[in-house]
C-alpha cells in the first residue's frame, strides 16, 4: 500500500478513536433494529442480531470476512437468526459515508451483502481515496461484481442514500455506541470483535431460552 494511503487510513483511524472515547451517552428507549434497511435471514427468525459497522474498522473487517460467513451458514441461512446491518461512520469519515452509500446502491440490484463484503476486502485500496477517485473505485468494484456500472454510478452521483446513512450514524450516536463493531444480540449489546466460538455460545443460549 502506498505510504500516503497508509497515512490517511491511520489518521482516519485516530479520528475514530477520538470518537470512541469522546462520544455521547445513549438515550433510553431506542430500538437498534427499527428502520434497518438491509438484512439477511427470515423475517420470522426467533433471534435478531443488529450489526453496527464501519468499513475502515479492522475489527469489523475481521468479523465480516471471517466470522459472518460462518454465522450465515449455521444460523442465518437455517432460519435461526435475522441479521440486520447498520452503518456507523465516525465524524470526519466522508469516505466511509460514501462507501456506505455505495453499498446501498448495490442493494438496488439485490447485491448488498456481496458489496458489503468486497468493501471490507478492498478497504486498504479505497481507504485513502476521496471525491471522484473514490467514486470511480467504488463503481469499478460494482462492475467486478457484475452490477450495472452506469446505473450504479448514477445512483452514487445522485446521493439519494446519503440521508439514510446519516440516519444510521445518528441512531448509533443516540444509542451511545462507543466503538465498532457493536452488536445487539437478542437485545444484548456487545462491543468489539467476538470470535465465532463466543458467537455460537451466545446464540445457542439465546435460542434455548426461546424454546
Amino acid at each position: 500500500m502506498p505510504r500516503v494511503i497508509v497515512a490517511v487510513v491511520m489518521v482516519l483511524a485516530l479520528v475514530g478513536l477520538g470518537w470512541i472515547f469522546l462520544g455521547p451517552k445513549g438515550k433510553a428507549g431506542l430500538d437498534p433494529a427499527r428502520g434497518a434497511r438491509f438484512a439477511l435471514g427470515r423475517e420470522d427468525a426467533p433471534l435478531v442480531v443488529v450489526d453496527f459497522s464501519n468499513y475502515l474498522c479492522p475489527h469489523c473487517q475481521n468479523h465480516a470476512l471471517n466470522v459472518l460467513p460462518r454465522l450465515k451458514a449455521e444460523y442465518i441461512d437455517t432460519g435461526k437468526v435475522r441479521y440486520l446491518f447498520r452503518d456507523f461512520p465516525f465524524p470526519g469519515q466522508a469516505n466511509v459515508i460514501r462507501a456506505s452509500e455505495a453499498a446501498a446502491c448495490a442493494a438496488e440490484e439485490g447485491r448488498y451483502y456481496e458489496y458489503h463484503e468486497v468493501l471490507f476486502r478492498a478497504a486498504a485500496s479505497w481507504g485513502g481515496l476521496e471525491g471522484p477517485s473514490l467514486d470511480r473505485y467504488l463503481t469499478d468494484l460494482a462492475g467486478q461484481l457484475g452490477l450495472n456500472p452506469k446505473a450504479f454510478a448514477e445512483c452514487l452521483a445522485s446521493g439519494r442514500h446519503r440521508e439514510e446513512v446519516l440516519a444510521d450514524q445518528k441512531l448509533a450516536t443516540d444509542l451511545g455506541l462507543t466503538g465498532t463493531p457493536t452488536f445487539f444480540i437478542a437485545g444484548e449489546k456487545r462491543t468489539g470483535f467476538l470470535p465465532y466460538e463466543e458467537w455460537k455460545a451466545l446464540l445457542d443460549k439465546a435460542l434455548a431460552e426461546k424454546k
